[in-house]
C-alpha cells in the first residue's frame, strides 16, 4: 500500500536523507521548504502524510500541525514530526499541536517505514468515509468535514489490558480525572471484555506475562466488533522490535514505559479525537444510507430500495424456480382522514398502520411505503394462494382495531384497506408485475373497498 509523503525541511540534505527509504519502498514523495508552502500542499490535497521538521524559519513545525488539524480540509492527515528534540515536553508540544508521533534525528528507516505504512491504512480508510460522507452532502444532511465532532475533554471509555497491577494502578491514576477506565488482568478474557464493552480506546502492555499480546492486538484487529477500536501499545524502550511489529498488525500507537503522564493523556486524547471523527463521518454515511433507502415518515423502506429489491428478487426467483408474490395496499378514503382530522392525523395513522402491516408479516417480507398511502409487501417463496391468506390476515388486523388519534381523550378513526395481489409470471419482469397488482388494487376498489382481490396470471 502506497502513499503520497510530504516533507517538510528547511535544509534539502535532510530532505534527500528521509526521501531514499521512502522511494526505495514505492511510497510517491513531494517536499516543502517553509511551513506556508506546506500548508498550501495539504490544502491541495498533494498529500497523504506529513513529515514534518520542527525547527523552520518562519512557522515553525508546531504552528504548521497546529493550523493543519484546526482546519477541516486538512485535519485528518496524518503527521509525524521528524526533530532533534527529544524531551518530555517537546513530545508533549507537539502531540497537543495534533501531531500523530514523533521520529528522532537520526531517523530510523526501519522505523520510519513502520510508521508511514501504519499511517497509510490509516489514511486510506479515512478518505473513504470521507469520500463517501461527502457524497451524502446532496441529500441536505450536515457537511461531515465541517460537523463539530464532541469535545476534546469529554469522557473516553477506556480498557485497560495490564496484568501487573502496580502498573494498572498507575495508569487508571493518571486517567481517573479525565476518562473512565476498566482494567483487565486477564489478557485471555480481553477479547470478551472489549466486545461487552465497547470501549473506545484499548490500551494493551505488549509486556504480558505468559501471553502473546501481540496476538492479542491481532485478535483485537480481525473481530468486528473491536475492528475499529483503536488500541495504544504500552512498550519498554527495548520493545522496539515488538512496536514495529504491532504497528504493521495495527496498533494506533504506542507509550514508553516510564509512563508520562502528560504524554499519556495527549496520546490517549488524540486516539480518541480521531475515533470520534471516525464515529461522525460513519454516523453521516449511515444516515445518507437511510436517507436513500427509508421513508422517514414511517420507518419502512422507500420506493427506491423497493424497486432494487424487486429486481434481485425476481432475478432469484426466476433462476431458481421459486414462486414470488406481491401484494399492493392502499388506505380507503384517506383523503377523508386529512380532511376531517388534519395532516398530523393522516401521519398518525401511516405511521400506526406501518407498525400493524409489519407485525402481520414474516420477517423476510420485505415492506415499502410506495407512495401517499400507498405500501407493497414483497412475499419469497410464497405462491398466490397461501398470499391471498396473507393479505386476508392483514387487511382483517387493519379493520379489526380503529386507530386511537388522542390517548387521553380516546378519540379513534376506524381505518380499512383494498389489497391487490399478483405473482411471478414467466417472464419474470417487474413492471408487468406492478401493472398486474395495481389492476388487481383496482378491482378491489370498485368491488367497494376493504377487500382483497388476485390478479389473473
Amino acid at each position: 500500500m502506497t502513499a503520497r509523503v510530504l516533507i517538510v525541511d528547511d535544509l534539502r540534505p535532510n530532505i534527500k536523507m528521509l526521501e531514499a527509504p521512502l522511494l526505495a519502498e514505492y511510497f510517491e514523495v513531494v517536499s516543502a521548504t517553509t511551513g506556508r508552502e506546506a500548508l498550501t500542499l495539504c490544502q491541495d490535497g498533494k498529500c497523504d502524510i506529513v513529515l514534518l521538521d520542527v525547527v523552520m524559519p518562519g512557522l515553525d513545525g508546531f504552528e504548521v500541525c497546529r493550523r493543519l488539524k484546526a482546519d477541516p480540509r486538512t485535519l485528518h492527515l496524518p503527521v509525524l514530526i521528524v526533530t532533534a528534540l527529544d524531551q518530555p515536553s517537546d513530545r508533549l508540544r507537539g502531540l497537543e499541536a495534533g501531531a500523530d508521533d514523533f521520529l528522532i534525528k537520526p531517523v530510523d528507516e526501519i522505523a520510519l517505514i513502520a510508521r508511514v505504512r501504519s499511517l497509510t491504512r490509516l489514511k486510506v480508510a479515512l478518505d473513504e468515509l470521507r469520500a463517501r460522507a461527502v457524497s451524502s452532502a446532496g441529500l441536505g444532511l450536515v457537511d461531515p468535514l465541517v460537523a463539530p465532532a464532541r469535545p476534546d475533554d469529554a469522557r473516553g471509555r477506556i480498557l485497560l489490558v495490564e496484568d501487573r497491577p502496580g502498573s494498572a494502578e498507575r495508569i487508571v491514576a493518571d486517567l481517573r480525572d479525565l476518562h473512565e477506565t476498566l482494567i483487565e488482568p486477564q489478557p485471555a478474557e480481553a477479547l470478551f471484555r472489549a466486545a461487552e464493552t465497547s470501549p473506545d480506546l484499548i490500551i494493551v502492555s505488549l509486556d504480558l506475562e505468559n501471553f502473546d499480546a501481540l496476538r492479542l492486538c491481532s485478535q483485537l484487529r480481525s473481530l468486528e466488533r473491536t475492528r475499529a477500536t483503536p488500541v495504544l501499545a504500552l512498550a519498554n524502550h527495548e520493545d522496539r522490535a515488538r512496536i514495529l511489529r504491532g504497528l504493521d498488525l495495527g496498533v494506533n500507537d504506542y507509550v514508553l514505559r516510564p509512563v508520562d503522564r502528560n504524554e499519556l493523556i495527549a496520546r490517549v486524547r488524540t486516539q480518541l479525537r480521531r475515533k470520534r471523527y471516525i464515529d461522525a463521518l460513519r454516523d453521516n454515511v449511515q444516515s445518507a444510507i437511510e436517507l436513500a433507502a427509508i421513508d422517514s415518515l414511517t420507518g419502512l423502506n422507500n420506493r427506491r430500495f423497493f424497486e432494487k429489491q424487486l429486481a434481485e428478487m425476481l432475478e432469484r426467483s426466476a433462476h431458481g424456480g421459486r414462486s414470488l408474490s406481491l401484494m399492493m395496499l392502499d388506505i380507503d378514503h384517506f383523503k377523508q382522514v386529512n380532511d376531517r382530522h388534519g395532516h398530523d392525523a393522516g401521519d398518525h395513522v401511516l405511521k400506526s398502520l406501518a407498525q400493524r402491516i409489519k407485525g402481520a408479516l414474516r420477517r423476510c417480507d420485505p415492506i415499502c411505503r410506495y407512495g401517499g398511502e400507498e405500501f407493497i409487501v414483497l412475499l419469497p417463496d410464497t405462491p398466490l394462494a397461501t398470499a391471498r391468506q396473507i393479505a386476508e390476515r392483514v387487511r382483517s388486523v387493519i379493520e379489526a382495531t380503529p386507530f386511537t388519534l388522542d390517548a387521553a381523550g380516546g378519540q379513534t378513526i376506524p381505518v380499512t384497506i383494498s389489497i391487490g395481489l399478483a405473482a411471478r409470471g414467466d417472464d419474470a419482469n417487474a413492471d408487468a408485475l406492478l401493472r398486474r397488482a395495481d389492476r388487481a388494487l383496482y378491482a378491489s376498489k370498485t368491488a367497494g373497498r376493504n377487500c382483497v382481490t388476485t390478479a389473473a396470471a
